[in-house]
């Protein structure tokens, strides 16, 4: 295929698709657009504006990827991390993509060629962060080349009210300045219609066409569940139903993430630790390993994620609470890229709820960003408590209505809901009678302990088991005065203040209190475990859930003991050879020939050139792998100088950081 033939294309409409649907067939392997795809490319390659919000795993790369092949000259892609630029630089040259990377990780001569290509017109897409575009020696580089449009990818980035502000997104605006007749698409998976105005009106894209898909993701597992002994119960997830698999654990402080990366370690999960504390030549050694290695676990904080492309996570945990259903949301997307079924699993407890409202109050935030944040975290709460379905709250959030999905925590085992008026009234009595009988406050812990008659020694120490609310509380356990508690301060029914987390009132307390407020609570269900199927290999090797045959479990696992072999050797993400969809339906249809194998979703022409005789040894073999070979040479679609590689990467000024805002350690004691 003569890629550089494209740019003549014809001005109907009917050939600007054909042609672009002719790259998507013979340079990604995809039989068609799926969703708005279709859409997107014939406006941005007939040169329009616009925002594109579409989950992770929709395909919103191919929506600039394919346009800036049908439109002549590079497409200029700004993307938030240079760490992640060079798998993406890898994945398109696999397909026969001519794409390169300008950051601080290349050496000067490496950076020259780069240049070199652009500026003569032999780069299909280029990828830069947006901090390198504030340099006026890049811009001008830009003007001495030819641009096919920009692709603002992360779009959300631009949000100063969002979870991943980026301050040098705000310069972007500039582009349209400087390139007004270039188009230029906005991409996220993640934005409220506030955040999506935000967007609108910081990049000057108000004139832009919007194309909002749905925002399910009908493979996710949404699984939230009562905070007992979290690590515990991350291990029982992982050994019960994501035995090898690769995944995402996010913790809320650092030492957290230390501390449950040795604990997965000590019992025999393969674990590393990411967060901003830690020397960068570590975390891009492990962020590598985690991108290239088959069945490791991520321990991180919300440092780690941004334009992870790994699309094999089966699944997504939290230890600790996320700030807002849109990070919650973000960070729950890394899971399941490749459609098949994952697991966003939440452990959720009284503790969090205390912390997230202690460190909105002490931020250091005008009222504005404390209310703000309020309103996030209230949404965050609301999802957690819900005894609806959880997939159609949170497409609520996203103006999005749906239907009860049958495949979230509430819909397979319903929470009950009950009339915790009573218990209400005793835990706020309780504290009222702490603060105006006896001027004291204390945390959950102490008013917990009056309530179930407990004579401990801080009850004996302040006469506690005088006041007319001790004994009280016998009629629920611990484990559940615990979860008033924390639902009373989810709805607003009781805050917490200063260095102690201690319980006070507020103004809608004096509602309950005087029985002009009923208060409804959920009653957490006895957790169950998922039924999801799941097919090991005959070695004993990593566990992957599977749609398949029975008797096709052993060709499968041996296509991907094949595709780990080639990414050794070629030093690949497993991902940049074949995702796992396209082997699972390798292994499903059995092809006989190459022109069968190319009718496979996910196999492209320059793939098919490389790879196909040796799946095909490998479908013949009935699930045995042959001995790896060298990959078959592949004619690239037009000619191509060698591409500079990375080398190792190194944080440098004028490029994007690797570090994000992340919460400050909770600060000690908790008072339970």
């Amino acid at each position: 295929m003569l890629l550089a033939s494209i740019g003549a294309m014809g001005s109907t409409d009917g050939v600007v698709l054909e042609d672009a649907l002719q790259i998507l067939q013979r340079v990604f392997g995809y039989p068609e657009f799926r969703g708005d795809q279709a859409a997107i490319v014939e406006h941005v390659v007939a040169g329009g504006d616009a925002l594109v919000l579409m989950p992770t795993g929709g395909g919103k790369s191919l929506c600039y990827q394919v346009p800036s092949l049908v439109r002549p000259g590079t497409g200029v892609v700004i993307s938030p991390l240079i760490a992640l630029m060079q798998d993406q630089v890898d994945a398109l040259r696999a397909l026969g993509v001519r794409a390169g990377f300008l950051n601080s990780s290349l050496s000067w001569d490496e950076r020259r060629t780069v240049e070199a290509e652009f500026v003569a017109g032999e780069l299909d897409l280029l990828y830069l962060a947006p901090e390198r575009l504030t340099s006026e020696a890049t811009l001008r580089l830009l003007e001495q080349g030819e641009i096919a449009l920009f692709a603002i990818d992360e779009a959300h980035c631009v949000s100063q009210w969002g979870h991943d502000f980026r301050p040098d997104y705000l310069s972007l605006t500039h582009l349209h300045e400087r390139w007004p007749k270039v188009p230029r698409i906005a991409l996220t998976a993640t934005a409220t219609e506030a955040t999506r105005q935000e967007i609108l009106t910081r990049l000057e894209l108000t004139d832009g066409r919007q194309f909002v898909s749905s925002f399910d993701r009908p493979n996710i597992q949404y699984r939230i569940v009562p905070k007992k002994e979290p690590k515990k119960q991350l291990l029982d997830l992982l050994r019960g139903e994501h035995q090898g698999d690769a995944g995402i654990v996010y913790c809320l402080s650092r030492a957290s993430v230390e501390k449950t990366a040795e604990f997965l370690v000590a019992n025999g999960i393969p674990a590393l630790p990411y967060h901003a504390g830690l020397d960068s030549s570590v975390r891009q050694r492990n962020q590598a390993r985690f991108l290239r290695e088959d069945g490791l676990v991520m321990v991180a904080t919300i440092a780690f994620g941004m334009g992870i492309d790994k699309p094999d996570v089966r699944f997504v945990a939290h230890l600790d609470l996320p700030k807002s259903v849109e990070g919650y949301y973000q960070e729950t997307g890394r899971a399941g890229r490749d459609g098949l079924p994952s697991t966003a699993w939440l452990a959720y407890g009284l503790q969090d709820v205390v912390q997230q409202r202690k460190m909105i109050e002490s931020s250091e935030g005008d009222l504005a960003f404390r209310r703000r944040s309020q309103m996030h975290l209230d949404a965050m709460l609301a999802l957690c408590e819900t005894v609806t379905c959880r997939r159609t709250r949170l497409l609520e959030y996203f103006n999005e209505s749906g239907v009860p999905c049958g495949n979230c925590d509430t819909c397979l085992t319903p929470p009950e809901a009950w009339d915790g008026t009573v218990a209400a009234q005793k835990v706020l009595s309780t504290v009222y009678r702490l603060r105006k009988e006896r001027n004291q406050k204390f945390g959950a812990g102490q008013a917990i302990d009056i309530l179930l008659g407990r004579k401990t020694a801080k009850v004996i120490q302040f006469d506690h088991d005088q006041l007319s609310t001790f004994g009280i509380g016998e009629d629920l356990s611990e484990g559940e005065w615990r979860g008033v508690v924390r639902q009373l301060l989810a709805q607003g029914l009781l805050a917490v203040e200063g260095e102690y987390s201690t319980l006070v009132l507020t103004e809608a307390s004096a509602e309950v209190l005087s029985r002009k407020r009923e208060v409804k609570m959920r009653k957490d269900p006895t957790p169950t475990r998922s039924t999801t199927r799941t097919a090991s290999s005959p070695s004993g090797a990593a566990k992957v859930k599977i749609d398949l045959p029975a008797d096709a479990g052993p060709l499968f696992e041996a296509l991907r003991e094949w595709r780990a072999g080639q990414a050794r050797e070629q030093g690949v993400p497993a991902y940049v050879i074949f995702h796992d969809a396209t082997l699972k339906s390798i292994a499903a249809s059995r092809p006989g020939s190459l022109t069968a194998l190319g009718a496979v979703s996910g196999v492209g022409q320059a793939k098919l050139t490389k790879y196909g005789e040796q799946i095909l040894e490998v479908v013949a073999a009935g699930g045995a792998a042959p001995e790896a070979a060298a990959p078959a040479a592949v004619q690239a679609p037009r000619s191509k100088p060698k591409p500079p590689s990375s080398g190792g990467a190194a944080w440098g000024s004028g490029d994007a950081v690797d570090e994000w805002p992340e919460p400050e350690e909770p600060d000690e004691p908790m008072d339970w």
